[in-house]
């Protein structure tokens, strides 16, 4: 199975720690996104919208990482747990990914890729209130739960961990404001295969303290 990922973004890491729980091998192409690869005649006949990652299964093609990661669950999960099969357990599950790909993703994109792309190096502060906003509501889902969709680990929980890790290095997530959220990326951090994604955090805030040092 091919996964064409983005070194180092959220969707891809997501869906490349949805594979390690469910011990399924990944054949991993990186596509590199600066240079435009995603643009390539061969890449845009796979994926029209031009984003990773993408998913190659025997020649079943799936885009978006919200699409890939309950594709993966009922395909080669042992059980449901990741992604359930009860139907109100489920739409929670869903509408935790639709926040993360319309909302949490969204608004930390916007502010990365000033920083990223268009080599500004200041933060506006709308965009961060937009954010932070976000964050609040990602408090409101913890409530009293262990994890963001309910008391189980599911892949809503692989999304917001890639994405709020990522967000993190703008310096956002603090105990004292977050405590419900901290909480969370601590039990997230005991989980078996968070070296990988702990690896991938530390390499995005040092290009990002990088970047925003070139003032």
């Amino acid at each position: 199975m091919l996964l064409l990922y983005q070194n180092g973004a959220p969707p891809s890491r997501a869906v490349q720690l949805v594979a390690e729980a469910l011990s399924i091998k990944l054949t991993l192409k990186y596509v590199d996104v600066l240079t435009k690869e995603q643009f390539a005649p061969e890449f845009l006949k796979m994926n029209p919208q031009h984003t990773l990652p993408v998913l190659d299964d025997n020649g079943f093609i799936l885009f978006d990482s919200h699409a890939i990661m309950p594709y993966l669950v009922s395909k080669y999960g042992k059980n449901d747990s990741l992604y359930p099969k009860d139907l109100q357990k489920r739409a929670i599950v869903d509408q935790r990914l639709h926040f993360d790909s319309n909302i949490l993703n969204v608004r930390g994109a916007v502010i990365v890729k000033r920083v990223f792309l268009e080599k500004k190096r200041d933060i506006v502060p709308e965009q961060l209130q937009a954010l932070e906003e976000a964050y609040e509501i990602v408090e409101k889902f913890l409530g009293s739960n262990k994890y963001v969709a309910g008391n189980e680990l599911t892949i809503a929980d692989f999304s917001f961990w890639t994405t709020i890790t990522n967000w993190n290095a703008v310096g956002l997530c603090t105990e004292d404001k977050y405590p419900k959220i901290t909480a969370w990326l601590k039990r997230m951090s005991e989980l078996p295969y968070s070296k990988f994604n702990k690896d991938a955090e530390d390499a995005f805030k040092a290009t990002w303290n990088e970047l925003m040092a070139k003032k």
